[in-house]
Parts: structure tokens; sequence; C-alpha cells
């Protein structure tokens, strides 16, 4: 197999060098006929330029072994940096995937974030729609109050006067007389089963201050816990009022005595609707 290639080589060589004679003596001839011409017409000469085994050197088998290209350093300097470079190009790679990496995950905290932002102020404006519409079911609640509370007060003077008791006390006491319960059982009687009426209780006390207050007070809940007591009176019908020595002040006289007033105020349209 070295003899092949030593043959080789050496018929290589021999090749060359026929080549080269040839080219020599071409040249000679074309020198020889252009010796001819005038100075002016001739090439400019060409700069010397220095030649290697590759550049057309003698091929000869010393050349081929020690050239540069046949050493393994000068191969190492010569990919070495393009190694370095391909190393570079890696870390940059690397760099760039971290930080492509490192943005995606940011981008995702951050559509994370504003998800749950999202959410949170869906549930705020569901909590705000909710109290919302429960104000403006108070509101209308309200409303509907008011509107009563308007009929009713536009109702009132259509309250009449259609019976009035009077009952006595003695001096200190707020029993109830015998007499005393008769007559608000007349009255009560025929209250039964009826709509569209107030018992207005009035209690009157001589006396001064506070003391006529609370004992005029005090007579005037026993009739109210009569009228409710035995004729099952609504206590939301009747109205009332402890006024003490009020009326004897009221008219400059003497007061008439312990007593309490009861009257029985209707409301017409009512009375009318139930005829």
């Amino acid at each position: 197999m070295r003899n092949r290639i030593f043959l080789a080589v050496v018929v290589l060589s021999a090749l060359a060098a026929f080549a080269q004679q040839t080219n020599s003596s071409s040249s000679a001839s074309s020198a020889s006929a252009s010796a001819s011409q005038s100075a002016s017409d001739r090439e400019p000469l060409a700069s010397p330029r220095s030649k290697d085994f590759w550049d057309g050197d003698d091929p000869n088998l010393v050349n081929l072994i020690t050239h540069p290209f046949a050493n393994k350093k000068y191969v190492q300097r010569h990919v070495t940096p393009i190694r370095d470079r391909i190393n570079e190009l890696d870390q940059l790679t690397s760099e760039t995937s971290r930080q492509i990496k490192d943005v995606d995950t940011r981008a995702q905290q951050g559509i994370q974030l504003a998800s749950e932002k999202s959410s949170l102020a869906d549930q705020h404006a569901s909590d705000a729609a909710t109290k919302a519409q429960g104000a403006q079911t108070a509101a209308n609640q309200a409303s509907t109050r008011v509107a009563k509370a308007e009929q009713m007060v536009g109702g009132l003077d259509q309250y009449k006067g259609s019976a009035q008791t009077e009952i006595r006390f003695r001096p200190g006491q707020t029993v109830l007389s015998k007499t005393a319960k008769d007559a608000l059982d007349e009255m009560a009687a025929p209250l039964k089963d009826q709509r569209g009426y107030i018992i207005e209780v009035r209690g009157f006390a001589p006396g001064q201050g506070q003391a006529a207050t609370r004992s005029s007070q005090r007579m005037a809940d026993s009739v109210v816990r009569y009228l409710v007591l035995t004729h099952s009176i609504p206590v939301y019908r009747i109205y009332a009022m402890s006024m003490g020595n009020a009326a004897a002040t009221a008219e400059g006289k003497q007061s008439r005595g312990a007593r309490v007033e009861v009257n029985v105020l209707k409301n017409d349209l009512v009375t009318s609707a139930q005829q």
C-alpha cells in the first residue's frame, strides 16, 4: 500500500515538472515574439508575490509533508477561534433563551395578576349591584310606607266623633267603678267587627306639675287596659294621652276632678264603603 502511494506521488511530481517546462518554453517563445514590438505596447510588469506549495512550488514530497496544512498545531491555531466563536454563540443563545423564559414567566404572572384583579373587580361589581338592588328595594318600601302615611294623614280629617264617654274617678284612685265599666261596655259593644275607627283616651287629674300628669296617665291606662282585655279592642286603634291639669289651666278654671274622656272617632269613607 505504501509503495503504491509513493509511486503515485512520483508520477504526479513528473507530470507537474513536465507541465512547468511546457509553460516555460511557451513563455520564452512569447517573449521573443513580443521583443519586436515597441516599448509602448508592452504589458506592465506584474508585482512579485510569494508562492508556496499550493501556489505552484515544486510538488515534492518534502513540501507536502512539511506544509502548514499538514501540521496539527496549524490546524488547531485556525480552528480554535472558530470554536471560541461557536462557544460564544452558544452562550448568547443560552442567555437569550433564559431572557425569553424570564419574559414569558413575567408575562404569565402579569396575566394571572390581571385575571385575579379582573375577577375581584367583577365580584365587587356584583356586590355593588346587589347592594344597589337592595337599596332600590328599601327605597321602594320606604316610598310605599310614605305613600301609606300620606294617605293616613290625608284621611285624618275624615275621622268624625261618633260617641263620647266620661269616666269619673275618686281622688287618688285608678280602679274603674261598676258605673264606669258599664259606660265603657255600652260604648265598645257597637265597635265589634268594625273597621275605620280610633278611640281617643285623655286622662285629667287635679294637682300641679308631674304629679298630676302621672295620676292622669294611670287613670288613662286603666281605661285602655279594660277596653283591650274585655272588648278585644286592638291597641293600635287606641291613642292614650295624659293631660294632667291641662284643661283647668287652659280654661282658667278649677279642674272638674279626676276623669278620663273617651271619644270614638270613625272614618266616614270606610263607613260608607262598608255600607
